[in-house]
């Protein structure tokens, strides 16, 4: 079982189930969300190349700031164009 904590402060961590991975990125697309902070496009640059060269559709994104949750319409967009995301938090 792994665990996961919400870096909030939270009193009580509350338990999440991980998601199912897919075994193959193949066929799938990737999204790169940067959540505005600093140097986080620099890891999303380098990502992006990875997997392009190993043929893997990519779509960035990003957040207007990373003091907020990503807006509404920005989460709907990523849920109907990819089917994997990863989110650079980097400082």
């Amino acid at each position: 079982m792994r665990v996961l904590l919400d870096p909030t402060s939270e009193l009580a961590p509350a338990h999440r189930a991980l998601t199912q991975r897919p075994a193959s990125l193949a066929g799938l697309t990737v999204g790169l969300l940067d959540i505005s902070k600093a140097r986080g496009d620099v890891l999303l640059d380098r990502l992006a190349q990875r997997l392009t060269a190993d043929g893997v559709r990519v779509r960035r994104y990003a957040k207007p700031t990373f003091a907020k949750p990503a807006p509404v319409d920005l989460r709907h967009e990523i849920a109907v164009h990819c089917e994997v995301v990863i989110e650079a938090l980097a400082d």
